[in-house]
């Protein structure tokens, strides 16, 4: 379980497909020296495993699933991708939960500067959409972000200077595919509630 606070961006250093799986490599700024062989990580809010670590690189093994349901796929060497440690429960809990499991890939609509801050705006698929709304959480490419509006399959969010910096934001152009995960309180509210009908 993770909380959306992403603690660095890390830098893509080599992909390599292979027939079940591919191959990524990340050179972390900071988190090299605390990640060991078989630790978790989120990697743009995507639960991964540690599989080597060499000269501050670490690998990943991708399954073509994960890849197929997540923007893991589009990246190439030098793209940022956030990175951020499972919670663990002496921490301070910021953000909100987290699972690392995303639910579908939104398509960045509008990403600019509005005078300090910068606003975001996500094409979002209708499942996603279904949970998501105004003052509520979405993890963006394991960032945890509040909802300022939401349009016909579409929502805002206003992003700080200091997300901006320490993210993978900062690449962001219109056009390219961010991983989403909705709260999950909503999801177990609604399946609640949909039993009890039944």
């Amino acid at each position: 379980m993770f909380t959306g606070i992403v603690e660095e961006a890390g830098q893509v250093v080599r992909i390599r497909p292979g027939p079940r799986s591919t191959e990524l490599s990340i050179r972390p700024r900071k988190l090299g020296r605390t990640l060991r062989v078989g630790c978790s990580l989120a990697v743009n809010g995507t639960c991964l495993t540690v599989v080597g670590k060499r000269a501050g690189v670490v690998r990943f093994d991708v399954l073509n699933e994960t890849l197929r349901c997540t923007n893991l796929g589009q990246l190439r060497p030098g793209s940022l991708v956030n990175l951020e440690r499972p919670l663990r429960a002496h921490a301070g809990f910021d953000g909100h939960f987290v699972l690392g499991h995303v639910d579908g890939c939104g398509t960045v609509r509008r990403y600019e500067r509005d005078g300090k801050d910068y606003v975001l705006e996500v094409k979002a698929p209708a499942d996603v959409m279904r949970y998501i709304v105004p003052k509520g959480s979405i993890a963006v490419d394991g960032i945890s972000l509040t909802v300022a509006k939401i349009g016909r399959g579409w929502f805002r969010i206003w992003i700080i200077p200091h997300t901006h910096a320490v993210t993978n934001l900062r690449q962001r152009q219109p056009g390219d595919l961010v991983n989403l995960e909705a709260d999950i309180i909503g999801k177990y509210v609604e399946k609640l509630l949909s039993s009890r009908r039944g």
